[in-house]
């Protein structure tokens, strides 16, 4: 008779113990999810939509941050999205790490083959369930930003533009996704 496989339920803490070997390494409701390094086009589109978004978030006193950057909601969800972005603390100073502020204002996610059904499903799912404000897929495929927030029941896809408003006291950020695209293919 044999024996039933067993299942690790994988804790935040578990990952400290993981290798340091260009994999990321995240848990999603207990679950491991290890995704190899990324392709240059995903870097590049991590890297302009930075560009895009540091200016403004720094102007209005946001914080910014690109991957790998540990988001640990609870021992058992602990996520590195491509980008994000959190509130300063209250006396204006950049949170030391996540767990200072709690809150995520936006989480960005590029899209990969590894990825893509993470992205969409658990992904979606933990980020809405943590209430965060904003949720952009970014797709390079087909040139789109998928935008979601924690209310969304179906996908907002846009192709000509997106805006940014962390802050309501602050105008938002418009971004041009088709000038976006075409910095990050080099165009």
């Amino acid at each position: 008779m044999g024996m039933s496989p067993t299942r690790t339920e994988w804790t935040a803490g578990m990952l400290n113990d993981l290798p340091d070997d260009g994999r990321r390494y995240e848990v999603i409701d207990g679950q491991l999810f290890v995704t190899p390094a990324p392709a240059d086009i995903h870097q590049h589109a991590v890297g302009e939509l930075y560009l895009l978004l540091a200016p403004y978030a720094k102007r209005i006193g946001v914080n910014l941050l690109v991957a790998p950057a540990a988001v640990r909601f609870s021992d058992r969800r602990e996520v590195q999205p491509d980008l994000f972005a959190t509130p300063r603390m209250s006396d204006g100073r950049r949170p030391d790490r996540f767990t200072d502020v709690g809150v995520l204002l936006l989480a960005v996610e590029v899209l990969s083959p590894s990825t893509r059904r993470t992205d969409r499903t658990q992904k979606r799912t933990l980020y809405r369930d943590e209430n965060v404000a904003d949720y952009w897929i970014v797709d390079t495929t087909s040139r789109t930003i998928t935008h979601w927030t924690p209310q969304s029941a179906d996908p907002d896809i846009r192709s000509v533009m997106v805006t940014w408003q962390p802050l309501p006291q602050h105008a938002p950020l418009v971004i041009d996704v088709v000038l976006y695209f075409r910095d990050v293919f080099g165009e």
